[in-house]
């Protein structure tokens, strides 16, 4: 997993709260159980104007040009503003697979729901959750503003407008030190690779019959 330390990115403003999984990469995509090539159909009902189906070209669909992600000031955003309870839901983990291989790491909105909250950590997504008066301004400067881009500094935990304005968020610690280093659950698993490699070392020397095959 990519690590996250600190980042600059453009930012596109999804208006929409109870954005459930099944918008966030609909079901007919499932039948894959790889974590990449799920980017092109993030969003597909609302992205494409035709039924997207898995495999499928997704360059020659004809493109919803009122989505704000087929918007061309929007190309290349790194950074999605929503509303509350974003990622409700079945807890497909294709929904945060979708979201990272379009090109978005951090992910701004009031609520989230907790299974998709949980996955994104673990798939390199920083879900910021803020509310109130700050994202409404967020929301406000990014729709005046072509080229609109925030800092997001997670060891500092801290968002930075263009204007300098500097907003603090909070994340869990365990959390915050898994992205700032990159480990996924696999990774922090082999962290202990010498540990897990002795124990089984040991096995084989204590019980050799386990082993015979």
């Amino acid at each position: 997993m990519e690590k996250f330390v600190a980042f600059e990115g453009l930012v596109a403003p999804l208006d929409r709260a109870n954005v459930d999984t099944d918008a966030i990469i609909p079901k007919q995509f499932l039948k894959s159980i790889r974590r990449s090539g799920f980017g092109p159909n993030l969003f597909d009902e609302w992205r494409y104007l035709d039924v997207g189906q898995p495999g499928q070209d997704c360059r020659e669909r004809p493109k919803n040009p009122a989505f704000v992600l087929n918007q061309p000031r929007y190309q290349g955003a790194r950074i999605l503003l929503a509303r509350d309870n974003f990622g409700c839901g079945s807890s497909r983990e294709h929904a945060p697979w979708a979201l990272e291989g379009y090109g978005f790491r951090v992910l701004i909105a009031p609520s989230f729901a907790d299974i998709f909250f949980n996955n994104s950590f673990k798939n390199g997504l920083l879900p910021i959750a803020l509310g109130g008066a700050e994202l409404d301004a967020l929301f406000a400067q990014c729709e005046v503003t072509p080229g609109y881009a925030l800092r997001v500094d997670l060891a500092a935990q801290t968002i930075t407008r263009p204007d300098g304005h500097t907003i603090a968020f909070t994340v869990d610690p365990f959390r915050k030190e898994c992205l700032l280093n990159g480990w996924d659950d696999i990774g922090l698993t082999l962290r202990h690779a010498d540990e897990i490699h002795a124990y089984e070392e040991r096995r084989k020397q204590e019980s050799p019959w386990m082993f015979a095959a």
